[in-house]
């Protein structure tokens, strides 16, 4: 029995083709159809070299199994959502490894109702079946192509009132991924001017790989802002399940205070409901939500967890500081179109810029953004770490990684489920300068190198 090497906590990611290659894509087809049993599924793939090929073979090991595969084509992953979800699938997979090197490749899957398989939910039992291959002949299914753009374009849409849209000018930045051609869907019926920044689809990636969180990717946007006199950016990743936004100076919002904006505008129209959010920072969206009587509810970081915790709260939204945004009406899966959207008509209906829409709350709980150090032993580190910290913090929470938290600052430390790396996440309570000397002070104790 030959190992698999590229199953991760969430979804399947290796290099091509030494990790993943046409051979493995077909068997995790078949595995996966005799773990989930599905009769019909959504297959897609993004814009990557590698990904035609994986993608039919996939596709192939799913019809070998007897299911009948909706061959959607080129698409983001919330596509892939989408169609499971809207047109009441067994299931989909999509064929993308997001923001990774070109010569990487992934398999993200979802169940009906687009219920993420992770290595808790079912992403085990589809490797050991992959790499058992024990597979016999049967009734063949079969693969029809579906465009399911128009419809996805469409409940898009749905979330704002285009009537209440300014003429605002956008620059977007798609990274040369997925999210160009439905901006240009959605350019059609919408009042902004578009300045569109590496647009088309290239899967060698000519600009590099498509990261926003990577601080040195967000220049070029930057400038471009400024450059044009924009009112706000847009930046996506590859496969743009994640939307990373710039105000109309070229300054980088951090995800936390986008998380805030959203479940403070939610919760207008639908006061009481349950917001989700992740522990790394949390004091501003917790403040949010009770300011506008709503329910805040923390899970575990990552979609899995995100997700699961959404359903069982029917949160009508949900966010992560990391960029990934959950919506109860997109099934409780996350979209990297909606939030921008979303952030629009708040602009429009307020007629402030995005700057002065989180100034305050940037300036009441100012906070690092998420740093990343490669260290030798993330275990040890931690709990040194902790030791360290011990006697002066009034709370220590092992949720999700280790939090403490103090009188006017905190701060959340973790370790990667993707990477060989610690994340730090540090916040105050209107106290830059006491973040910046807590950031720094941690980022020596912890060591290590920049990931």
């Amino acid at each position: 029995m030959s190992s698999i090497r590229c199953f991760k906590a969430y979804d399947v990611r290796g290099r091509v083709p030494d990790e993943l290659d046409e051979d493995i894509a077909y068997r995790i087809g078949r595995g996966y159809a005799a773990f989930v049993a599905p009769a019909r599924v959504a297959v897609g793939r993004d814009i990557r070299l590698s990904s035609p090929a994986l993608a039919s073979a996939l596709a192939e090991g799913l019809v070998d199994a007897g299911v009948e595969v909706l061959d959607i084509g080129v698409v983001g992953t919330e596509m892939v959502y989408f169609a499971t979800f809207a047109q009441g699938l067994d299931g989909g997979l999509m064929v993308t490894a997001s923001h990774n090197p070109p010569d990487y490749n992934g398999i993200k899957m979802v169940r009906s109702e687009a219920r993420p398989l992770s290595a808790d939910t079912g992403l085990m039992d589809i490797r050991a079946l992959a790499e058992q291959n024990r597979f016999s002949a049967g009734r063949r299914g079969g693969i029809r192509q579906v465009d399911v753009g128009p419809e996805y374009v469409a409940h898009l849409s749905s979330y704002i009132e285009p009537e209440a849209l300014k003429p605002l000018k956008i620059v977007v930045n798609a990274g040369n991924g997925g999210a160009g051609p439905i901006v240009d869907a959605l350019e059609q019926a919408l009042p902004f001017t578009f300045v569109k920044l590496h647009h088309e689809p290239d899967g060698r990636f000519p600009n590099g790989v498509p990261n926003p969180m990577i601080e040195a990717n967000r220049t070029v946007t930057s400038r471009l802002i400024q450059e044009t006199g924009a009112d706000l950016g847009v930046a996506w990743d590859g496969d743009f399940d994640r939307c990373f936004l710039f105000d109309e100076r070229g300054q980088f919002i951090e995800g936390y205070y986008i998380v805030g904006l959203l479940a403070g505008s939610f919760l207008a129209k639908e006061p009481g409901q349950a917001i989700v959010h992740d522990p790394r920072l949390i004091w501003n969206t917790l403040d949010v939500v009770a300011a506008a009587g709503g329910r805040a509810v923390q899970s575990k970081s990552g979609h899995a967890f995100m997700k699961q915790v959404m359903r069982e709260s029917d949160a009508v939204y949900g966010g992560e500081m990391s960029a990934h945004h959950y919506f109860r009406r997109f099934s409780y899966a996350d979209s990297g179109m909606i939030p921008w959207l979303l952030i629009t008509e708040i602009i429009s209906r307020s007629g402030r810029p995005l700057s002065e829409l989180v100034a305050d709350r940037m300036a009441l709980y100012p906070a690092s953004g998420e740093l990343n150090r490669k260290v030798d032993d993330a275990d040890k580190v931690m709990r040194q770490i902790e030791s360290a910290y011990a006697s002066g913090a009034l709370t220590t929470e092992h949720a999700d990684g280790l939090s403490m938290t103090f009188a006017n600052w905190r701060f959340n430390l973790r370790a990667s489920n993707t990477e060989p790396l610690l994340r730090l996440n540090v916040e105050s309570r209107q106290d830059v300068d006491l973040m910046r000397e807590k950031t720094a002070e941690l980022l020596e104790r912890i060591g290590g190198e920049p990931g």
